[in-house]
């Protein structure tokens, strides 16, 4: 931990001795305040894994040899993302002096540790539908490690070789590139049996949000500066920072807001990622404890199975009566894969139902279904979920006002059984995200802080940009959208710099956009040829 180590050794004119050692002092609590969290995060992760795997029957040793290697490399690349990223919110808060580097990357990991643990999980789920349905459904077979390790793996070497070139590239793309090269790989091994490669409509509905919102973070900073010049007549503000000297209180309280802001929105977004792939893991290596939410309550299952009668009633109005279909998971997997209905479609799906009802009936509880039918089931609420949402979206059948919202509401309780996020899982995200931030985030703060324009950034740049990205991740968070938290931040200190006069390093926006372009096809490259290695071998 070399960069939490680094302590500014010359005295700035002006500085006392006395100055150097409270700054170090303030520095070493920081340490040990992030130390002791560690300390208690690990402590309550064993507690809550323990307490999870108590009634799981041991028969093997190798499927937790399997999880511990998988959770490893998982929380590996949210370590990496951690110093590749998070670098980039305490790039301005550094650069105009307006807290110590030591105490920026604490404070900034111990907020994206706030983000993550107040997180939704949206984001997460976002990302996993982007996944071929086939790879979901068989995550505990050799195809769905093979698939789970490529990307990771893939996402992980690719962030770490822009980290070394201190290029600002985007762990989502990365994320993203991985996982259409593992789907496109997938398509490519099976294509004589029509499996699945991508959910292009997802693909395109992130690819957008990754798109644009670099585009909006370049504006809208612009837009800001030049906004704040006219309603806020205060020179200091746009001027660098001049030798060691901390910006005014109000300055600096501002700069701190952002670099708060930033940071938790980052945890909230960013940390999400690799959520989803930790969830599709624990399923796939111990069903009996996470394939369902056992903390849904007795009452909540009543509600379920309520919404549940009333989605087969629903159901059963569109379509006429048919023999039952001997494999109805079939069916709805290839509704999935096609995207085309079929004069089977609705009543497998009904069948679905159907299916799920009788056994949450039987059982009463989810933590209750049998170990051997914990998986079954919740591949049936995923399907069942995932069709609906399917149907919906392309309005086929044309359901009336009230059936989408009894639907909806059905769509609601399936989620919440098969797409949670136990909280010991956003502890361990949080934990290596913030230890990630105190290590390696001085190589990307050095491009955003210095190299991005021609003039040293001032104090209303970096809280143009910080502002900016703080409220552009907010945004999508809402709309459960992965945006790449450096990409935003470097538009928008780009965008200031542009509004101000200030220059362009055209170079280093050449190297930036290179890595922006580059990333998609070099992970999906990566990720597909791992995951045709791993499957060979699985």
């Amino acid at each position: 931990m070399a960069d939490l180590a680094t302590v500014v050794e010359v005295i700035p004119s002006g500085k006392t001795l006395q100055d150097r050692r409270t700054k170090k002092s303030s520095s070493r609590a920081g340490i040990i305040a992030f130390l002791i969290a560690l300390a208690g995060g690990l402590g309550y992760i064993a507690f809550h894994v323990a307490r999870d795997l108590d009634n799981v029957t041991v028969t093997s040793a190798w499927p937790y040899l399997l999880l511990g290697l998988a959770l490893l490399i998982a929380l590996g690349f949210e370590f990496v993302n951690g110093f590749h990223d998070t670098a980039n919110a305490v790039a301005t808060v550094i650069y105009t002096h307006s807290l110590e580097p030591n105490i920026a990357v604490v404070w900034s990991g111990i907020c994206n540790l706030a983000g993550v643990l107040f997180s939704t999980g949206t984001v997460a789920f976002a990302v996993i539908t982007l996944l071929p349905v086939e790879l979901i459904l068989k995550v505990s077979s050799g195809a769905g490690f093979a698939m789970v390790f490529a990307l990771l793996i893939a996402a992980i070497i690719w962030n770490l070789g822009t980290w070394w070139f201190g290029l600002p590239a985007s762990s989502s793309h990365t994320m993203v590139g991985s996982i259409m090269g593992v789907g496109l790989a997938n398509q490519f091994l099976n294509f004589r049996s029509g499996a699945s490669g991508l959910d292009w409509q997802q693909v395109i509905k992130v690819l957008k949000a990754l798109l644009i919102s670099p585009i909006l973070g370049f504006a809208l900073a612009g837009i800001l500066i030049l906004i704040s010049k006219r309603l806020i007549k205060s020179p200091a503000l746009y001027q660098a920072p001049k030798d060691k000297t901390p910006p005014p209180f109000p300055i600096r309280a501002l700069m701190v807001l952002t670099c708060t802001g930033v940071s938790f929105f980052h945890g909230s977004n960013d940390g999400q990622k690799g959520m989803g792939l930790i969830m599709l893991i624990l399923i796939g290596t111990v069903p009996t404890a996470y394939a369902l939410n056992h903390a849904v309550s007795p009452m909540e299952v009543q509600q379920f199975i309520a919404a549940s009668e009333q989605a087969t009633q629903i159901l059963d109005r569109h379509v006429s009566p048919a023999a039952a279909d001997p494999d109805p998971r079939a069916t709805v997997t290839a509704y999935l894969r096609t995207r085309q209905m079929q004069p089977a479609t609705l009543p497998a799906l009904g069948d679905l139902v159907e299916n799920v009802d009788r056994e949450v009936v039987l059982y009463k509880a989810f933590k209750s279904v049998p170990a051997e039918d914990q998986s079954n089931i919740r591949n049936d609420m995923y399907l069942t979920s995932e069709a609906l949402r399917q149907m919906q979206k392309d309005h086929n059948p044309a359901f009336t006002a009230e059936e989408t919202t009894a639907l909806d509401n059905y769509k609601t309780r399936l989620d919440k059984a098969t797409k949670f996020i136990p909280t010991w899982v956003k502890v361990a995200v949080a934990l290596a995200l913030g230890l990630g931030t105190m290590v390696g985030w001085k190589r990307i703060v050095v491009t955003v802080g210095e190299k991005i324009g021609k003039e040293h950034l001032t104090y209303a740049q970096g809280a143009s940009a910080g502002l900016v990205t703080m409220a552009t991740i907010f945004a999508a968070d809402q709309f459960g959208l992965p945006v790449s938290t450096t990409h935003i931040l470097s538009s928008g200190v780009a965008g200031t710099m542009a509004a101000n006069g200030s220059g362009l390093r055209l170079s280093t926006i050449r190297n930036i956009a290179a890595g922006w372009v580059f990333t998609l096809p070099a992970a999906a490259l990566l990720s597909g040829l791992l995951y045709l290695i791993f499957h060979s071998i699985s």
